[in-house]
């Protein structure tokens, strides 16, 4: 995957996780690294989960979003503490 797909996937999956974690979106910027770690963090979750979910663009956008969920849970919780 190019750098312009990783970097557009990861703002669609930071931008989605924002609506899903509502108060926890950080700006373009900030959901782009979201989803780009998020897409770090569900490349290793799911599979140790058994979880596959094919392969195209729209899986990687899934996957990406998943992996940003958990991090913006992660980081919310954090900042409570």
């Amino acid at each position: 995957m190019g750098i312009i797909a990783a970097l557009v996937i990861g703002a669609i999956a930071g931008w989605l996780a924002g609506l899903i974690v509502r108060g926890a979106g950080f700006g373009l910027i900030g959901n782009i690294v979201v989803g780009i770690v998020g897409a770090l963090v569900a490349s290793w979750l799911l599979p140790q989960l058994g979880i596959s979910l094919g392969g195209s663009a729209i899986r990687d956008i899934v996957n990406a979003t998943i992996g940003a969920v958990v991090v913006l849970v992660i980081v919310s919780l954090i900042r409570r503490a």
